[in-house]
C-alpha cells in the first residue's frame, strides 16, 4: 500500500479516550463523524490508556461510554503506557500511535475536536506527514540572555543529526520571528505508518526531556515537549507544513474547538449548529449530560450566552483577553 489517501477506505483516524473529561469529547467525535462522513470507510480507533505504575488512578473509560463507542463503529485500542502517564498526559498521544497497526495511513485527532464536514472527502498525501498550523508563538519563550529562535531550534536538529536545517523555514516570515520556523499544533497529525511514526516521537520527545541541548536550559517544556518534537519527526520522515490538500483540517471538515466555551465564542454559526445537531438525540445526550461542561453549555443554553457575548467577526486578541471576558461574566468551564 501507498501512503496516498485515494478514498475513504484509505487511511484510519485514532484518537484517545480516557476517564474523564476525554471519553465524552471522544463520544462527541465519534458521533459527530457519522454523522457528517457516513461514507467514511475506514477504522476508527479509540485508543484507551491501561492501568499501570505511570498511572495513579484507573485511566480507561466508563462502560456505558464504550459500548457507546463501539455502537458506533468504534475500534477500542488499549495500550500501555510507557514513557508519559499521568505526568504528562499530552504524551497519551504519542504512546497510542505506537499501538497502532503497521502500515496504515493515519490521521490524529485531538480528543476535542469536532467533525464538521465530510471527511471521507479527504484525499490527502500521507506518504508527507504534516500537522495542524492552527497555532500560536508559544514555545520557545523569548527570555533575557537566551540564544534566540534559530539557536534553539537549530540545536535540536543537530542533536538529532537532521540536515535540511535551512530548508524548514518559512523565509517569508522575518528572521527571530516565531512563525519563521517549523512549529505545529498537535491536533492533528497524518503520516503513512502510526507505530513508525510513534515510536521516533517517542523516543526523541523522551530523549528532549532527559537530556535537552544546552540551548534550552531557559525553557520549560511542560505542556509544549510533544509540540517541540513533533516539527523535528515530521521533518525526519520527509514532511512539513501542510499544502492545500489538508486545508479542510481546520477547515470545513474539522474544528479542534478545545473548549466549548471557547467553541462557543469564536467558531462559526456553522460548527455550532452541527455540535448542536448532533449532539441532540436522547442517546447521546444521556451520556454527554453526565459532564458538566456539556451539560450546562449545550444542553442549558450558557454556551448560546457566551456566545452573545462576542462579535464573532470583531474577537478580542490575544485569547487571553476572550478567556477573561467569559470568566468576568462567570461562564467559563473546562
Amino acid at each position: 500500500m501507498t501512503g496516498t489517501a485515494d478514498s475513504a477506505a484509505d487511511f484510519d483516524i485514532v484518537l484517545v479516550g480516557q476517564r474523564g473529561r476525554l471519553q465524552y469529547e471522544a463520544l462527541l467525535l465519534v458521533t459527530s463523524l457519522r454523522a457528517m462522513a457516513p461514507d467514511f470507510a475506514g477504522t476508527v480507533y479509540v485508543a484507551e490508556p491501561q492501568p499501570g505504575p505511570l498511572w495513579p488512578n484507573d485511566p480507561t473509560m466508563s462502560g456505558e461510554i464504550r459500548a457507546a463507542l463501539a455502537a458506533q463503529g468504534a475500534t477500542l485500542l488499549p495500550f500501555e503506557t510507557t514513557a508519559f502517564g499521568h505526568a504528562y498526559p499530552q504524551g497519551n498521544k504519542i504512546e497510542a500511535l505506537c499501538a497502532l497497526p503497521a502500515g496504515r495511513p493515519f490521521l490524529f485527532l485531538d480528543s476535542d475536536t469536532l467533525i464538521t464536514g465530510d471527511l471521507s472527502r479527504l484525499a490527502a498525501d500521507f506518504s508527507r506527514p504534516a500537522a495542524s498550523m492552527r497555532r500560536s508563538g508559544t514555545w520557545p519563550e523569548e527570555e533575557l540572555y537566551w540564544p534566540g529562535y534559530t539557536a534553539t531550534w537549530k540545536s535540536l536538529y543537530d542533536k538529532f543529526g537532521l540536515t535540511g536545517f535551512a530548508d524548514t523555514l518559512d523565509t517569508g516570515q522575518p528572521d527571530e520571528y516565531w512563525q519563521r520556523y517549523l512549529y505545529f499544533n498537535a491536533g492533528w497529525v497524518i503520516g503513512p505508518d502510526a507505530p513508525a511514526f510513534g515510536t521516533r516521537w517517542r523516543d526523541w520527545a523522551v530523549e528532549i526531556r532527559d537530556a535537552p541541548p544546552d540551548e534550552l536550559v531557559l525553557q520549560s517544556l511542560d505542556p509544549w515537549l510533544d509540540q517541540v518534537a513533533l516539527p523535528l519527526v515530521i521533518h525526519s520522515f520527509g514532511g512539513g507544513r501542510p499544502g492545500p490538500d489538508l486545508a479542510g483540517l481546520d477547515g470545513d471538515l474539522t474544528c479542534h474547538y478545545r473548549l466549548l466555551p471557547l467553541l462557543y465564542a469564536r467558531e462559526s454559526d456553522r460548527v455550532v449548529q452541527v455540535l448542536e445537531e448532533v449532539s441532540a438525540p436522547n442517546k447521546t445526550k444521556k451520556l454527554l449530560k453526565q459532564y458538566d461542561p456539556f451539560k450546562r453549555m449545550i444542553y442549558q443554553g450558557r454556551g448560546r450566552k457566551v456566545r452573545a457575548l462576542f462579535d464573532q467577526d470583531n474577537l478580542p486578541r490575544p485569547e487571553r483577553k476572550l478567556r477573561n471576558r467569559i470568566k468576568r461574566e462567570g461562564f467559563w468551564m473546562r
